[in-house]
Protein backbone atom coordinates (compact mmCIF):
# COMPACT_ATOMS: atom_id res chain seq x y z
CA UNK A 1 0.00 0.00 0.00
CA UNK A 2 1.45 3.37 -0.99
CA UNK A 3 2.37 5.78 2.07
CA UNK A 4 0.22 9.13 1.82
CA UNK A 5 1.35 12.36 2.27
CA UNK A 6 -0.03 15.12 4.35
CA UNK A 7 0.53 18.69 3.75
CA UNK A 8 2.51 21.10 6.08
CA UNK A 9 0.37 23.23 7.66
CA UNK A 10 3.00 25.64 9.47
CA UNK A 11 4.26 28.20 7.23
CA UNK A 12 1.90 27.00 4.21
CA UNK A 13 1.64 30.90 2.64
CA UNK A 14 2.96 31.97 0.48
CA UNK A 15 2.88 35.48 -2.07
CA UNK A 16 3.43 34.21 -5.32
CA UNK A 17 3.94 30.10 -6.56
CA UNK A 18 5.23 28.64 -10.25
CA UNK A 19 4.00 25.39 -9.52
CA UNK A 20 1.74 24.28 -7.13
CA UNK A 21 0.47 20.93 -6.63
CA UNK A 22 -3.24 20.36 -7.52
CA UNK A 23 -5.06 17.77 -5.02
CA UNK A 24 -7.97 16.02 -7.23
CA UNK A 25 -9.95 14.00 -4.95
CA UNK A 26 -12.64 13.79 -7.40
CA UNK A 27 -12.10 11.73 -11.13
CA UNK A 28 -9.13 13.66 -11.74
CA UNK A 29 -7.42 11.22 -9.58
CA UNK A 30 -7.40 8.53 -12.24
CA UNK A 31 -4.27 9.95 -14.22
CA UNK A 32 -6.21 9.00 -17.18
CA UNK A 33 -9.05 11.28 -16.86
CA UNK A 34 -6.65 14.17 -16.06
CA UNK A 35 -5.12 13.79 -19.30
CA UNK A 36 -8.27 15.66 -20.95
CA UNK A 37 -7.75 17.99 -18.87
CA UNK A 38 -4.49 18.72 -19.85
CA UNK A 39 -4.92 18.42 -24.07
CA UNK A 40 -8.44 18.23 -24.04
CA UNK A 41 -10.83 15.39 -25.50
CA UNK A 42 -13.78 13.90 -24.59
CA UNK A 43 -13.06 11.39 -22.15
CA UNK A 44 -15.32 7.57 -22.46
CA UNK A 45 -18.26 8.00 -20.50
CA UNK A 46 -18.15 11.87 -20.40
CA UNK A 47 -20.68 13.86 -21.88
CA UNK A 48 -18.49 16.78 -22.38
CA UNK A 49 -15.47 17.51 -24.57
CA UNK A 50 -12.21 19.20 -22.69
CA UNK A 51 -10.62 22.39 -24.45
CA UNK A 52 -7.61 21.12 -22.71
CA UNK A 53 -4.52 23.69 -20.95
CA UNK A 54 -2.35 26.01 -23.06
CA UNK A 55 0.66 23.52 -21.50
CA UNK A 56 -0.17 20.01 -22.42
CA UNK A 57 2.75 18.19 -20.79
CA UNK A 58 1.77 15.34 -18.10
CA UNK A 59 2.44 16.50 -14.46
CA UNK A 60 5.70 16.97 -13.03
CA UNK A 61 5.26 14.68 -10.17
CA UNK A 62 2.33 12.53 -8.60
CA UNK A 63 1.86 11.55 -4.78
CA UNK A 64 -1.15 10.10 -2.62
CA UNK A 65 -2.20 13.19 -0.04
CA UNK A 66 -4.61 13.13 2.97
CA UNK A 67 -6.26 16.39 3.00
CA UNK A 68 -8.03 17.39 5.82
CA UNK A 69 -11.97 17.26 5.54
CA UNK A 70 -15.00 15.24 4.68
CA UNK A 71 -15.83 13.87 0.60
CA UNK A 72 -19.17 14.34 0.20
CA UNK A 73 -21.72 14.71 -3.09
CA UNK A 74 -24.43 17.20 -3.92
CA UNK A 75 -25.66 19.35 -7.18
CA UNK A 76 -26.25 17.58 -10.17
CA UNK A 77 -23.29 16.48 -12.85
CA UNK A 78 -23.90 18.07 -16.33
CA UNK A 79 -21.18 15.74 -17.94
CA UNK A 80 -21.89 12.48 -15.66
CA UNK A 81 -25.34 13.31 -14.12
CA UNK A 82 -25.94 12.74 -10.44
CA UNK A 83 -24.10 14.18 -7.80
CA UNK A 84 -20.94 16.27 -7.75
CA UNK A 85 -17.73 14.99 -5.21
CA UNK A 86 -17.12 18.42 -3.33
CA UNK A 87 -14.53 18.64 -0.38
CA UNK A 88 -15.39 20.78 3.04
CA UNK A 89 -12.13 21.08 4.79
CA UNK A 90 -14.13 22.47 7.84
CA UNK A 91 -15.70 18.87 8.33
CA UNK A 92 -14.20 16.43 10.98
CA UNK A 93 -11.40 13.97 9.97
CA UNK A 94 -9.21 13.88 6.78
CA UNK A 95 -10.07 12.40 2.71
CA UNK A 96 -7.64 11.06 0.33
CA UNK A 97 -6.88 12.75 -2.98
CA UNK A 98 -3.73 12.57 -5.38
CA UNK A 99 -1.75 15.74 -5.35
CA UNK A 100 -0.23 16.51 -9.47
CA UNK A 101 2.45 18.55 -9.30
CA UNK A 102 1.91 21.51 -12.14
CA UNK A 103 2.39 24.89 -13.00
CA UNK A 104 0.30 27.74 -11.88
CA UNK A 105 -0.82 28.23 -15.14
CA UNK A 106 -1.59 24.46 -15.85
CA UNK A 107 -3.62 24.48 -12.33
CA UNK A 108 -5.18 27.92 -13.82
CA UNK A 109 -6.54 26.32 -16.72
CA UNK A 110 -7.78 22.89 -15.23
CA UNK A 111 -9.62 25.41 -12.36
CA UNK A 112 -11.16 27.27 -15.36
CA UNK A 113 -12.60 23.73 -17.06
CA UNK A 114 -14.05 22.76 -14.12
CA UNK A 115 -15.79 26.32 -13.29
CA UNK A 116 -17.01 25.69 -17.01
CA UNK A 117 -14.94 28.73 -17.55
CA UNK A 118 -12.62 29.25 -20.94
CA UNK A 119 -8.94 28.60 -20.13
CA UNK A 120 -6.39 30.87 -21.01
CA UNK A 121 -6.12 33.26 -18.32
CA UNK A 122 -3.80 32.98 -15.09
CA UNK A 123 -5.21 33.18 -12.06
CA UNK A 124 -5.00 35.33 -9.14
CA UNK A 125 -3.61 32.93 -6.72
CA UNK A 126 -2.47 35.88 -4.04
CA UNK A 127 -5.18 35.58 -1.90
CA UNK A 128 -5.51 31.88 -1.47
CA UNK A 129 -1.91 31.51 -1.02
CA UNK A 130 -2.25 34.14 1.59
CA UNK A 131 -5.38 33.47 3.00
CA UNK A 132 -5.78 29.28 2.66
CA UNK A 133 -9.17 30.25 0.51
CA UNK A 134 -10.06 32.69 -2.02
CA UNK A 135 -13.99 32.98 -3.69
CA UNK A 136 -13.48 33.31 -6.92
CA UNK A 137 -16.97 33.59 -7.95
CA UNK A 138 -20.33 32.02 -6.29
CA UNK A 139 -20.58 28.51 -7.96
CA UNK A 140 -19.45 25.24 -7.89
CA UNK A 141 -15.68 24.37 -7.90
CA UNK A 142 -15.20 28.34 -7.84
CA UNK A 143 -13.37 28.40 -4.07
CA UNK A 144 -9.78 27.93 -3.94
CA UNK A 145 -8.49 25.93 -1.03
CA UNK A 146 -5.05 26.15 0.39
CA UNK A 147 -4.16 23.08 2.48
CA UNK A 148 -0.83 23.65 3.34
CA UNK A 149 2.63 22.70 2.25
CA UNK A 150 4.49 19.50 0.77
CA UNK A 151 8.02 19.57 -0.69
CA UNK A 152 7.65 23.55 -0.68
CA UNK A 153 5.05 23.64 -3.09
CA UNK A 154 1.66 24.84 -2.34
CA UNK A 155 -0.85 22.35 -2.33
CA UNK A 156 -4.51 23.90 -3.84
CA UNK A 157 -7.77 22.69 -4.92
CA UNK A 158 -10.77 24.02 -5.41
CA UNK A 159 -14.80 23.29 -4.05
CA UNK A 160 -18.25 24.85 -3.35
CA UNK A 161 -18.18 27.65 -1.29
CA UNK A 162 -20.84 26.66 0.71
CA UNK A 163 -20.84 23.89 4.25
CA UNK A 164 -21.68 20.31 3.54
CA UNK A 165 -24.19 20.73 5.42
CA UNK A 166 -25.96 23.58 3.88
CA UNK A 167 -26.71 21.90 0.79
CA UNK A 168 -28.93 19.04 -0.11
CA UNK A 169 -26.58 15.56 -0.93
CA UNK A 170 -27.18 13.73 -3.77
CA UNK A 171 -26.37 10.48 -5.13
CA UNK A 172 -23.75 10.19 -8.01
CA UNK A 173 -23.61 8.16 -10.95
CA UNK A 174 -21.99 4.92 -11.73
CA UNK A 175 -20.18 6.12 -14.18
CA UNK A 176 -18.64 8.76 -12.12
CA UNK A 177 -17.97 6.55 -9.10
CA UNK A 178 -16.15 4.11 -11.42
CA UNK A 179 -13.36 7.30 -12.21
CA UNK A 180 -13.13 7.95 -8.19
CA UNK A 181 -12.68 4.23 -7.20
CA UNK A 182 -10.46 3.47 -9.98
CA UNK A 183 -8.79 6.59 -8.96
CA UNK A 184 -7.85 5.67 -5.31
CA UNK A 185 -6.86 2.16 -6.20
CA UNK A 186 -4.42 3.55 -8.63
CA UNK A 187 -3.39 6.47 -6.65
CA UNK A 188 -3.44 5.38 -3.00
CA UNK A 189 -3.22 1.27 -3.73
CA UNK A 190 -6.07 0.51 -1.37
CA UNK A 191 -7.87 -2.50 -2.27
CA UNK A 192 -10.99 -2.38 -3.73
CA UNK A 193 -13.33 -3.42 -0.54
CA UNK A 194 -11.64 -0.59 1.34
CA UNK A 195 -12.20 2.00 -1.62
CA UNK A 196 -16.20 0.47 -1.70
CA UNK A 197 -16.40 0.82 2.23
CA UNK A 198 -15.06 4.60 2.08
CA UNK A 199 -17.18 5.60 -1.12
CA UNK A 200 -20.43 4.27 -0.28
CA UNK A 201 -20.29 5.49 3.52
CA UNK A 202 -19.92 9.48 1.72
CA UNK A 203 -22.71 11.90 2.36
CA UNK A 204 -24.89 11.53 -0.62
CA UNK A 205 -23.73 7.97 -1.81
CA UNK A 206 -24.58 6.50 2.26
CA UNK A 207 -27.48 4.97 1.78
CA UNK A 208 -27.88 4.99 -1.66
CA UNK A 209 -24.82 2.94 -2.50
CA UNK A 210 -23.99 -0.66 -1.37
CA UNK A 211 -20.31 -1.58 -0.63
CA UNK A 212 -20.55 -4.13 -2.92
CA UNK A 213 -22.27 -1.98 -5.28
CA UNK A 214 -19.49 0.03 -5.42
CA UNK A 215 -17.03 -2.63 -5.28
CA UNK A 216 -18.28 -4.22 -8.56
CA UNK A 217 -17.91 -0.66 -10.60
CA UNK A 218 -14.22 -1.48 -10.29
CA UNK A 219 -13.44 -4.27 -12.42
CA UNK A 220 -15.29 -2.57 -15.34
CA UNK A 221 -13.49 0.88 -15.87
CA UNK A 222 -11.88 0.28 -19.32
CA UNK A 223 -8.88 2.17 -20.00
CA UNK A 224 -9.41 5.64 -21.21
CA UNK A 225 -7.97 5.94 -24.53
CA UNK A 226 -5.52 8.87 -23.73
CA UNK A 227 -5.36 11.69 -25.55
CA UNK A 228 -2.30 11.81 -28.54
CA UNK A 229 -1.13 14.99 -27.09
CA UNK A 230 -0.80 13.62 -23.84
CA UNK A 231 0.93 10.24 -24.92
CA UNK A 232 3.37 8.58 -23.07
CA UNK A 233 6.97 9.95 -21.78
CA UNK A 234 9.37 10.54 -19.47
CA UNK A 235 8.15 13.36 -16.96
CA UNK A 236 8.42 17.09 -16.56
CA UNK A 237 11.68 18.19 -14.63
CA UNK A 238 10.44 20.55 -12.20
CA UNK A 239 13.13 23.31 -10.83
Amino acid sequence: MTTPRRPERRGARAATAHHVWYAAYGSNMHLHRLLYYLAGGRPPDGARRYPGCRDTRRPGRMVPVMLPGRLYFAMESGAWTGGMAFHDPGDPGEMPARAYLVTAAQFSDIAAQEMYREPGADLELAGVLANGRAELGPGRYETLVCCGVLDGYPVLTFTAPWRSSEVEWRRPAAAYLRYLASGLVEAHGWEVGRVARYLSSRPGAAGRWRPEEVAALVPDLEAPVRPRAAREGPGRRVP
